[in-house]
């Protein structure tokens, strides 16, 4: 997706050879005109797939998944990262989850009441590093006897094994700008590598 290349190059910031920062657009301030985009190629890749619902985690993943929801005209839930006093604890399914980028884990929770059996789920992040994120939510998922229908990515660093770890377990990875290196404090896309096996 060129134009998400475009604002990865523009407004991201390389802060190490495992992360980058894009708070300028999708995960601290929002490019809405971007997100519509990104909402409708999702919306695009997965017509086939007749899906009821769509799942996130708070918070960086809400924007892009809302726009998504909002084309295939579906519900977005958001899983959330703590415990709210208006939600039944026994009443949730629950997966921890560790983040990459915070070196923390965090038990996400979603209410038994929101996914039922036979939903079709589309899974939507901002991210895609080792896959801990998706694979929770796939989870959660599952407990409610559901099925993942697959996951759309906005950013996957490919050169982390998140997308191995999804696909062996058999869900559709979907990612929308694939990074196959931040070395030397430059954006390599997947697409764009050079090899000399051609």
């Amino acid at each position: 997706m060129n134009v998400l290349k475009q604002a990865i190059r523009e407004k991201g910031t390389v802060l190490s050879s495992g992360v980058l920062k894009v708070d300028q657009f999708l995960n601290h301030q929002v490019d809405t005109t971007l997100m519509s985009q990104i909402g409708e190629e999702f919306a695009r890749l997965f017509q086939d797939q007749q899906v009821t619902k769509v799942i996130t985690i708070e918070s960086s993943g809400i924007a892009p998944s809302f726009m998504c929801a909002h084309v295939l005209e579906v519900p977005l839930i958001f899983a959330r990262k703590k415990k709210s006093v208006t939600m039944n604890q026994d009443n949730v399914y629950s997966s921890k989850v560790y983040s990459f980028t915070k070196k923390e884990y965090s038990e996400v929770t979603v209410s038994k009441d929101l996914i039922q059996q036979g939903d079709r789920v589309l899974l939507v992040d901002d991210f895609l590093a080792n896959g801990e994120a998706a694979s929770g939510l796939a989870k959660i998922v599952e407990q409610a006897g559901a099925t993942v229908v697959g996951i759309g990515i906005v950013i996957e660093k490919s050169f982390q094994d998140g997308r191995a770890k999804l696909e062996q377990a058999g869900i559709r990875v979907e990612s929308l700008a694939r990074i196959a290196s931040l070395e030397n404090e430059t954006v390599e896309f997947l697409d764009e590598v050079v090899t000399n096996n051609k």
